[in-house]
C-alpha cells in the first residue's frame, strides 16, 4: 500500500480519486434530473444527458475551423447570441466516436441545418483541442460536479471529432456545435472508457429587455444614501469593451445627472462575472469602465477630471454566480462617490 508521502507522486487527477472514494456517485444509468433534449435535434440512440444547462439570452463561439494549439482558441469561429443549450451525454459503451458524429451529421441534415465545418482526429480537428472544454475559460465546460468537470480528462481524449452547422427557422438562426471522443473521466471511472458528446445551440434571437433603466433622480437618491449606484443597462460587445448602441438611454440619464451636480465626482467601476481567468476579467473590467468613461466625456462633455475608471473584475458580486440570472446581474458598471 502507498504511503501517505507517496501519493503526492500520483497525477493531481488521481490523487482527486483516492480522496472522492466516499462520495456517492450519481446514476449514470438515467437523464440528470431536469434535462432534455434540444427541441429538434435528437439524442444519440441510447446515450444518456449528465450535463444539462440553459439561458434565455448568451454569447458564445461556434467552431469554424480548427483549434489552434499555441493561441488556446479556434482559428475561425462566429460569435453567436440568443437562446443558448448545452448538453454533456454518455454513448452506450458499445458506440465510436464516428457512428456517434456521422448519425449527428446524418440527423442534422434531415433537419435542414448546412455543415459550417467539420473534422476527425487531432491533426484535422487541431492538437488539443479537448482545451475548448477542458479550459473553463471557454465557458463551455460544466462545472456543476467533479464528474462533469473531468469529462475530455487531460491526455484522455482519443478519437476526436466535430461538427458544426447552422439553419435557418421562424424563430431565429440556429447554430449547432457537437464534439464527440472517446475519454476517460478520471473523477468517475464508470463515466471513462466511452464516447462523451458535448452539444451545443444557440438560437438567435432578439434579446428581452429585463433591465429597468436608472432614471438620473434614482441615480442621485442612490448615491445620497449609499455612496453608489449599480447600473445594468449599459451593455458591451462579447469578451471586449464595446458600448453597444442600445446602451444609450442609460447614458443619457448618467450624463443628465452629472449635469444636475456639477461638483460631483465619481468612480466609475467596472464588474464582471467570474468565467475566465481573473486577472484578464480585471482588465476587461478597467477597461470597459475606461470606455464609459471615454464616452461620457467626449459625447456628452462631461470633465474627465470628474470621472475616474476603476475594475474590480468578479470580486464585488451582487448575486450567485452558480447561475445565469446571478451571473447577469453581475455584469455591471457602478458609479460610487468619491
Amino acid at each position: 500500500m502507498p504511503t501517505r508521502r507517496q501519493l503526492f507522486f500520483f497525477h493531481p487527477a488521481w490523487i482527486l480519486v483516492v480522496f472522492m472514494g466516499g462520495v456517492q456517485a450519481r446514476d449514470l444509468g438515467r437523464d440528470l434530473e431536469g434535462a432534455a433534449d434540444i427541441p429538434g435535434i435528437p439524442r444519440f440512440e441510447a446515450s444518456v444527458i449528465i450535463g444539462y444547462r440553459a439561458s434565455q439570452f448568451d454569447e458564445t463561439l461556434i467552431p469554424t475551423g480548427p483549434w489552434d494549439a499555441g493561441s488556446g482558441a479556434w482559428k475561425d469561429s462566429l460569435k453567436v447570441a440568443g437562446r443558448r443549450t448545452r448538453l454533456m451525454y454518455l454513448a452506450p459503451r458499445d458506440a465510436s466516436s464516428l457512428e456517434v458524429i456521422r448519425n449527428y451529421q446524418q440527423a442534422l441534415e434531415g433537419q435542414g441545418y448546412q455543415a459550417l465545418y467539420q473534422c476527425s482526429g487531432f491533426d484535422e480537428c487541431g492538437a488539443k483541442v479537448d482545451r475548448f472544454y477542458g479550459d473553463e475559460s471557454h465557458e463551455k465546460q460544466f462545472t456543476d460536479s467533479h464528474l462533469l468537470k473531468y469529462v475530455f480528462s487531460d491526455t484522455s481524449v482519443r478519437e476526436p471529432r466535430l461538427h458544426s452547422a447552422r439553419r435557418k427557422t421562424a424563430e431565429g438562426d440556429s447554430h449547432v456545435f457537437v464534439f464527440a471522443a472517446q475519454q476517460d473521466n478520471f473523477a468517475d471511472s464508470e463515466a471513462g472508457d466511452r464516447v462523451a458528446i458535448f452539444v451545443e445551440e444557440v438560437l438567435s434571437k432578439p434579446m428581452a429587455d429585463r433591465m429597468v433603466l436608472v432614471a438620473a433622480k434614482e441615480m442621485t437618491q442612490s448615491l445620497a444614501e449609499t455612496g453608489r449606484v449599480a447600473i445594468h443597462g449599459i451593455l458591451f460587445d462579447f469578451d471586449q469593451a464595446t458600448i453597444k448602441p442600445e446602451s444609450r438611454p442609460q447614458l443619457d440619464e448618467m450624463a443628465r445627472m452629472l449635469g444636475e451636480q456639477p461638483e460631483l465626482a465619481l468612480y466609475i467601476v467596472g464588474h464582471t462575472d467570474n468565467q475566465g481567468d481573473l486577472d484578464y476579467n480585471m482588465d476587461l473590467s478597467r477597461r470597459r469602465a475606461g470606455e464609459v468613461v471615454q464616452t461620457l466625456i467626449q459625447s456628452y462633455g462631461i470633465l474627465g477630471e470628474r470621472l475616474t475608471p476603476m475594475g474590480v473584475g468578479s470580486l464585488a458580486p451582487m448575486a450567485t454566480n452558480a447561475t445565469e440570472d446571478g451571473r447577469a446581474l453581475n455584469r455591471r458598471v457602478e458609479m460610487v462617490a468619491k
